[in-house]
């Protein structure tokens, strides 16, 4: 038996490139906490939890998230069956309710183990990858009308990205609306337009919203409304032709059931930290499927590992309507994978290789860890690598 040896975490702080604006706050360093889980026969799996934007966005924070797993997941897996990966999922969802993106986190690193071990990636053990490359978004979020301009056309002149998906709702709604309208006038005949609230907006805001975003020709409004209020969402979806996606609403299976069975959203953001892990999130995946609800593969802004364990995932799915948004690692200064993720010509690639097809470049996270001045002062830190 290959037994769980030892769970360690450190936190990790990374510059963005430039400040991403979202209704609740503006990001200049994107934090995570990076998983290595050790087994007895020496083999290593690494996992990722990340949130946006510190605990404005969702319960979870860095933090947090690393706190949970040292605290309380960590004593409850180490000396079980590494292989066992139904079992650690159970006892993790007894030992600790909610936390899902901690969950995620050590959940991904038990993936990645296993599917070392074996010699394979970690898609082959969801059925096998039927796709090696998949439509890739990328966030316009300066809150610049020429800024985002500039930098959609430069994306689309170097074939990176052709989706572009637009953060609004911390300005009045003719406001946001007149900033979408100039990029759709730009780069909308070569592009697909989209829009994220983040749920900002009232239902009177939103319904003022929606129907200026649809008159402009934007394709898809992503949670223009509280994650609460699954009958106004449905009555948006209802009342529009413009594609309402569930995003902040879809906490795991539990959620999506019921969003799928009230047919409250056209789309839905189907994210594996969110969901709970991979296995919670093929779960929210094929009960999309089974109601015919479109897919869109989400990001928590994610660095390397967290965006290779995602893009495993979900390149086992046939049918996936709205492409992905899994750019988080272009969103950093630095990347902390030796080999990093591919994108080009308006896609991201597939890693290759067992596992999550992910190496860590060691001395990019000595540089931007945490602790990493108690590292060189030689003092131990509690759950650190």
């Amino acid at each position: 038996m290959t037994k769980i040896d030892r769970i360690e975490t450190t936190l990790i702080d990374l510059p963005t490139i430039r400040g991403h604006v979202l209704s609740m706050t503006t990001m200049m360093v994107q934090s995570i906490v990076l998983v290595r889980v050790r087994f007895s026969d020496g083999s290593v799996g690494l996992g990722e939890g990340t949130s946006i934007g510190g605990m404005s966005y969702g319960a979870e924070s860095p933090e947090s998230i690393k706190l949970a797993i040292d605290t309380y997941i960590a004593p409850v897996l180490e000396g079980l069956d590494g292989d066992q990966i139904n079992a650690a999922i159970d006892a993790m969802q007894r030992a600790v309710k909610g936390n899902p993106i901690a969950r995620c986190a050590v959940e991904t690193a038990l993936w990645d183990g296993l599917a070392k071990r074996l010699g394979v990636s970690v898609a082959q053990l969801f059925g096998g990858p039927v796709r090696r490359a998949m439509p890739v978004a990328w966030t316009l979020a300066s809150g610049k009308s020429e800024t985002d301009i500039e930098e959609a056309q430069a994306m689309l002149e170097n074939r990176r990205h052709n989706i572009f998906k637009l953060k609004i709702g911390k300005r009045p709604v003719r406001d946001d609306i007149a900033h979408v309208a100039a990029i759709c006038d730009a780069v909308g005949d070569r592009s697909s337009i989209r829009v994220d609230v983040n749920q900002a907006w009232s239902l009177s805001e939103a319904r003022w919203g929606l129907k200026g975003l649809q008159e402009i020709g934007v394709d898809l409004v992503e949670q223009p409304i509280g994650a609460r209020y699954r009958e106004q969402l449905k009555a948006l979806t209802d009342g529009y032709e413009i594609a309402v996606m569930a995003d902040e609403a879809l906490q795991g299976p539990e959620d999506a059931m019921a969003y799928a069975a009230g047919r409250s959203a056209d789309v839905f953001a189907v994210k594996i930290a969110q969901s709970g892990g991979l296995k919670r999130g093929s779960e929210v995946v094929s009960i999309a499927q089974a109601a015919g609800i479109g897919l869109y593969a989400g990001t928590m802004l994610e660095a390397g590992v967290g965006t290779a364990a995602a893009l495993q995932l979900f390149s086992t799915f046939p049918e996936l309507d709205w492409g992905t948004e899994l750019f988080g690692p272009l969103l950093m200064k630095q990347d902390i994978l030796a080999e990093p993720i591919r994108y080009e010509d308006f896609s991201v690639h597939l890693p290759e290789g067992p596992g999550l097809g992910a190496e860590l470049d060691e001395d990019r996270i000595a540089q931007f860890r945490r602790d990493r001045g108690a590292q060189v002062a030689g003092v131990a830190v509690p759950g650190g690598v």
